[in-house]
């Protein structure tokens, strides 16, 4: 089986999926990525079988050029993959262009165009937030007037919550109008803001049917955290996913995943808990999932998550594990800006979760203060007992600061 990478970037995260395709038995891999071939890491080197740089990827053109390059070095190929949101339309494209199988450019643009997809997912009867997209300040105003605040605005094609604002108001809207920059052409999405517990769902389907899913809950939200940068946050992933609490979220995110035009795959999807018990869904991602819940998901069910994924994409199978933890991530986020000058509270947050604790990446004195909501450090913990994975968490985040110094 050749298979193309798509990786425009080898950070940590998207390494360790590139290695877990190379493991797959029977795969010759290759990538396609801006790095050259000397910048990539001399085990990965090694191991492919074939090699592309191009300058963009997001250019589904020149990923068509990339993969064609491939194709020739490697004898054809039969897969294109990718982890990153904004990579999934292109490789889409290039999917049917080369006659590739895999999620198709339609099917991918419901999934990438957050308003297309919620048109979609109204119109299957299926719960998520009012919308609309506007092109200026004064279509703007009318759908505030029309649906009341506070609102949420953002990109139509962002990714998690990058580029999201809050808007309480008719200032805080045209502020964040102003960040983003309506067009006709480039318009802005706005949607009604939820308040409630919000959660992720993920969930994996092979030849259209569901066969596998897991549950996370942020504490707080997301968007409460990109509004402050101090708060260090949790993700909680459950032991218990099959309670009758969230078969709601399971027939609707099921059918949500079918609606939108996945056949095999693995989703990551936004939902609310409102506070009288009704769920929405916020959107739907035909990717892994970040903040690190694929770790999590790895560590729940004692097995190496990247590499299922991969085979999953590869060969098209997936064995169901058994959930046998509750696990959670403590994202630890600086205060002040500059870079770490210190990290205190380390030895009572150990007193607090050392046992719990399976796999951690403290900030280190001189570390640049981190561009992402995830911050400048994680610890990840597991328990067979949800309660007392969420204890460690809250202990962690309560305990450790993490001091940035100009």
């Amino acid at each position: 089986m050749n298979v193309a990478f798509v990786a425009p970037y080898l950070p940590p995260t998207t390494l360790r999926f590139v290695r877990a395709a190379l493991a797959v038995s029977g795969v010759r891999l290759g990538l396609v990525t801006h790095e050259p071939l000397e910048r990539v890491p001399a085990d990965v080197r090694e191991a492919l079988a074939g090699h592309w740089r191009i300058d963009n990827a997001l250019d589904w053109r020149q990923l068509a050029s990339g993969a064609r390059g491939l194709a020739e070095q490697m004898g054809g190929l039969d897969r294109l993959l990718g982890i990153l949101e904004h990579l999934q339309v292109s490789l889409a494209r290039v999917r049917d262009e080369l006659g590739i199988p895999g999620l198709d450019a339609e099917s991918a643009l419901n999934f990438r165009d957050k308003a297309r997809m919620k048109t979609l997912l109204r119109e299957a009867g299926l719960p998520c937030a009012r919308h609309g997209l506007v092109g200026d300040l004064t279509a703007a105003r009318a759908f505030a007037a029309a649906t009341g605040y506070p609102l949420v605005a953002k990109p139509p094609a962002g990714a998690g919550a990058e580029g999201t604002y809050r808007v309480d108001d008719d200032a805080a809207l045209a502020e964040a109008l102003g960040f983003l920059q309506p067009t006709a052409d480039g318009p802005v999405l706005l949607e009604e803001f939820i308040v409630g517990e919000e959660h992720s769902f993920d969930s994996i389907f092979v030849q259209g049917k569901p066969v596998w899913h897991s549950l996370t809950r942020y504490l707080p939200t997301p968007l409460e955290v990109l509004r402050n940068s101090w708060i260090q946050w949790c993700v909680l992933l459950p032991r218990e996913v099959d309670e009758p609490i969230y078969d709601d979220i399971r027939q609707a995110a099921f059918e949500a995943v079918t609606v939108l035009g996945l056949e095999t795959g693995l989703t990551h999807l936004e939902w609310f808990r409102r506070p009288d018990g009704s769920l929405a869904i916020s959107e739907v991602a035909a990717r892994p999932p970040g903040a690190q819940i694929t770790t999590l998901i790895s560590v729940a069910h004692d097995l190496d998550f990247y590499g299922t994924w991969s085979r999953l994409m590869i060969d098209e199978v997936f064995d169901p594990p058994q959930r046998r933890y509750a696990a959670g991530a403590a994202f630890l986020r600086g205060q002040g800006g500059g870079r770490v000058a210190a990290v205190h509270g380390i030895e009572a947050a150990q007193r607090a979760a050392g046992d719990l604790v399976v796999e951690v990446k403290l900030p280190l004195p001189g570390q640049p203060a981190a561009t992402s909501y995830e911050g400048e450090g994680y610890v990840i913990v597991r328990h067979p007992e949800t309660q007392r994975v969420e204890e460690a968490l809250l202990a962690i985040v309560s305990t450790i600061r993490v001091e940035l110094a100009e």
